[in-house]
């Protein structure tokens, strides 16, 4: 029996303008009426997060920061995983790196942020990764921007976190996502899925392809689904 949600939001919720999908908010919304926890998952800061849940609906329960923060429920504590002074420092190598090619990287909300560094998409990520190899950080890219990341932090450690806080074993969550950043969120769920513009990698390991795309492909999966699970 499935008894939650954790869904990614950029790219599986959305369209590819990063628009939410009112399709799959109701979807979400429906859930959460039959009672199942519904868990955004993203690389986006907290204070987006707490907005993202109060806007469609769900208890305020999410993972920000590709897995750098968590909290449960509105009032809960926010957990603060990660190593940001690490992240800020390899983002000056690359930073100076680019500049001296003639680009200024713009960071992305970093007052906001706790232990990520995200940046846009305006150089390639296989770039940033080559200069930063030894570094004790992790490049993601998410196809909407770039992150760095203290090495071991994913959505799926703290998604274990989380669950043991929820009462809620791993193996009850249906997790849907896209990118490369959501396979091991996937992998740790009981049942993981994603959608037709899903990353090939994270296809690699989904048990369930939707043939839809973005929110349409989201919906696609948790109705294939729902008959047989998220029953109270």
């Amino acid at each position: 029996m499935l008894r939650a949600l954790l869904t990614d939001v950029d790219g599986t919720i959305t369209d590819q303008g990063r628009s939410l999908h009112t399709g799959a908010i109701e979807v979400i919304r429906e859930l959460v009426l039959r009672g199942v926890e519904v868990v955004p998952a993203s690389g986006n800061t907290a204070c987006f997060m707490d907005a993202l849940c109060r806007m469609i609906g769900t208890s305020g329960t999410f993972i920000g920061e590709n897995g750098g923060v968590y909290r449960v429920g509105f009032s809960g504590e926010l957990h603060i995983l990660g190593d940001q002074p690490a992240c800020l420092e390899a983002f000056s190598v690359v930073q100076e790196h680019f500049r001296d090619a003639g680009t200024h990287l713009q960071l992305l909300s970093p007052q906001y942020r706790y232990t990520d560094v995200a940046f846009l998409r305006v150089v390639p990520p296989e770039e940033v990764e080559k200069l930063l190899a030894g570094n004790d950080v992790r490049v993601i890219d998410t196809g909407f921007a770039i992150h760095l990341q203290a090495n071991g932090v994913n959505k799926a450690i703290a998604f274990k976190d989380l669950a043991n806080d929820l009462g809620i074993p791993p193996g009850e969550f249906f997790a849907i996502g896209d990118a490369i950043n959501d396979i091991e969120m996937l992998e740790a769920a009981g049942i993981g899925a994603t959608v037709s513009n899903g990353h090939p990698e994270t296809k690699a390991v989904a048990g369930y392809i939707a043939k839809n795309s973005y929110g349409d492909g989201f919906i696609e999966a948790v109705q294939e689904y729902s008959s047989h699970f998220f029953e109270r």
